[in-house]
């Protein structure tokens, strides 16, 4: 979401009215040594952490917007490798964010008002070191192995399938490339946590025309071959962005191998891929050329599904009545799109959805995120 423009947070002010009910319900978390979450106060102009030092372990923050803009909260490893963020918190919302940091050192904390740029930042240093939670309980330390497979294997089926879509804009034959658009891309949104924690990658990947880039980095990626397909036709310099697409998810596969997944990096990545739909799916941002928003509000939401099942035997034990919650609430999102199915197996263009369609599935998607805002608290009870 760090990417998004202006325009785009002005739609998601209009969406936070109806995802307020996405603030959990849960208790606020505690954080390490039983002191409380850390409160963190974003306005339009400031981002007020009231610690700047943690203990090593699950660290929680309670972050509320005083502003007039919709706002997100990062924690940022080095090299601004994202540990945690919580996205699309409208004006007056708050939302808790745990993250577990077994490490110590220097982190980074940044408020963003209207979801755009570098934030507001400042120093953030972790002490001391704390086992990780896989290392002494069985059923997290599966269910981080079983969500690694599962990325392995999404970017695996993308870096084959993102090759068939650019060797089909590389040939010219632009009706084969606008077939394989949505289809290379469902691979992405599914694991798009992951793939935007590496800052660095996902402005070239996934970056739009009017998004704030830093200097020397240009309109690359899906959406620039997206653009390139739909409305201005293939350039002389398309096939080298295929051609560096293809070249940065590789990148993203062979960074993907050293990453450690935590617990609550699955937890919090299940609400991130819903909080995508609502800022860029239901919207109509995301693809905006194309008008394939449906494919990606699908994969985003099995991206959802699969985190939340690697966690499943944890929060059967944890929280026996919220896995049949969240059973229902999904069934009910996946009922709602399929009646957007088309023929040949695809779905509707976001073109042709009217306003009560696009309030089905926001209803549909608030209904759905405040279960999962309360899987990280379940996770690290």
């Amino acid at each position: 979401m760090s990417r998004r423009t202006s325009a785009v947070a002005v739609v998601a002010a209009g969406t936070a009215l109806l995802l307020a009910g996405c603030t959990s319900t849960a208790r606020p978390p505690a954080a390490q040594g039983g002191g409380g979450p850390i409160s963190v106060t974003a306005s339009d102009t400031a981002c007020d952490v009231s610690a700047r030092e943690a203990p090593a372990g699950n660290i929680s923050f309670t972050v509320k917007n005083t502003g007039t803009k919709v706002t997100e909260f990062y924690l940022y490893d080095t090299g601004d490798r994202i540990m945690g963020e919580v996205e699309n918190i409208g004006p007056g919302l708050s939302r808790n964010l745990i993250v577990e940091v077994p490490d110590g050192g220097s982190y980074t904390t940044a408020c963003k008002p209207g979801m755009v740029g570098d934030g507001i930042r400042a120093p953030f240093t972790v002490t001391g070191t704390a086992q990780r939670s896989t290392d002494t309980d069985a059923k997290l330390a599966e269910a981080t192995a079983g969500y690694t497979r599962y990325v392995t294997s999404q970017i695996e089926a993308l870096v084959a399938k993102n090759k068939e879509f650019t060797a089909a804009v590389k040939a010219g034959n632009v009706d084969q490339a606008k077939a394989l658009f949505p289809v290379a891309r469902t691979y992405w949104e599914r694991i798009e946590p992951v793939a935007e924690s590496f800052g660095d990658l996902d402005p070239k990947m996934d970056g739009r025309e009017d998004d704030e880039r830093e200097p020397g980095v240009g309109f690359t990626g899906y959406h620039r071959l997206e653009k390139d397909l739909w409305v201005d036709g293939l350039q002389p310099d398309s096939a080298q962005i295929a051609d560096q697409l293809d070249a940065d998810i590789l990148d993203l596969q062979n960074r993907v191998k050293t990453v450690e997944f935590t617990p609550v990096q699955l937890a919090n990545g299940a609400k991130e891929l819903l909080d995508e739909v609502a800022t860029g799916k239901i919207t109509g941002e995301e693809d905006r050329y194309s008008h394939t928003d449906l494919w990606d509000f699908k994969a985003n939401v099995e991206g959802s599904q699969a985190s939340v099942a690697a966690l499943r035997p944890v929060i059967d034990e944890k929280d026996p009545n919220l896995g049949p919650t969240l059973d229902q609430r999904f069934a009910a999102v996946e009922q709602l799109l399929e009646g957007y199915r088309t023929p040949d197996g695809g779905f509707v263009l976001y073109t042709q959805l009217t306003p009560e369609d696009t309030k089905k599935m926001s209803d549909a998607v608030d209904a759905l995120a405040e279960p999962i805002s309360q899987v990280a608290g379940v996770v690290t009870s």
